[in-house]
């Protein structure tokens, strides 16, 4: 079963300061029947103004995953790590007994997009870590990188859960297979361009914005159907 969200189905949160579109409820954004997809919780897209930021705050028992689109984003934490995470970076942050951070743009001109994955750990307690990597884009280009996984992936920054986080820059007419597990979910989310998803429940065309959440379904075959650029999208297989 393929259940596609468009783009304005999303939820948008419109401060001064940041831009943002939820995937599932957070923040002001309260929907009983759209609160997770498995261990998914949140999944945002957010463009945060030169200057601002989100000041120091604490999390708990979660997997935060952060995918830098364009722009910098500055990360502080109270372990101690400091870096500018530029376009094409990867930052994983286990939250586990607990950890204070803060996300800034220090840029003077440009906005930061970035995506903001929240996903629950396999258990709690976990000692709290931080760990970023850049991924230049020869290596998402008509493949599936795994950039983050909980089984081992190699290459991938290491999560606390049995989930992985693959990144795709899929060029037209170039097409990508994806065995779907009859007992795993996967969740799309198209960052960029156009993307073509066919399987034995039919053929479906996503435009930037628009997400796919699949269950049970046949193996999936992905085309790039940009008229200009690649179709950028993030890939993530869940329990």
């Amino acid at each position: 079963m393929i259940k596609v969200v468009t783009s304005a189905e999303r939820h948008t949160s419109n401060r001064e300061w940041i831009h943002s579109e939820f995937s599932f409820s957070f923040a002001d954004y309260d929907d009983p029947s759209n609160a997770h997809f498995g261990a998914l919780l949140a999944h945002n897209d957010n463009e945060l103004k030169p200057g601002q930021g989100m000041h120091e705050h604490p999390h708990h028992d979660l997997e935060i995953i952060t995918y830098v689109v364009s722009g910098v984003l500055r990360h502080q934490d109270d372990l101690g790590n400091h870096a500018d995470l530029q376009a094409g970076s990867v930052q994983m942050m286990s939250a586990g007994t607990g950890i204070n951070h803060s996300e800034t743009n220090p840029s003077e001109s440009s906005d930061v997009r970035f995506l903001q994955i929240w996903l629950l750990p396999d258990r709690p307690g976990l000692p709290p870590k931080w760990d970023a990597r850049f991924y230049p884009p020869e290596l998402k280009t008509n493949g599936l990188l795994p950039i983050a996984s909980g089984t081992g992936e190699k290459g991938a920054l290491k999560l606390a859960e049995d989930v992985t986080v693959y990144a795709s820059l899929l060029q037209t007419n170039r097409e990508l297979r994806y065995p779907q597990k009859e007992e795993r979910r996967t969740h799309l989310y198209l960052i960029a361009g156009n993307l073509e998803i066919a399987c034995s429940d039919g053929v479906f065309q996503l435009q930037a914005g628009d997400a796919a959440r699949i269950r049970k379904s046949c193996d999936l075959t992905f085309k790039g159907t940009s008229s200009g650029g690649d179709a950028e999208f993030i890939l993530i297989d869940l329990p």
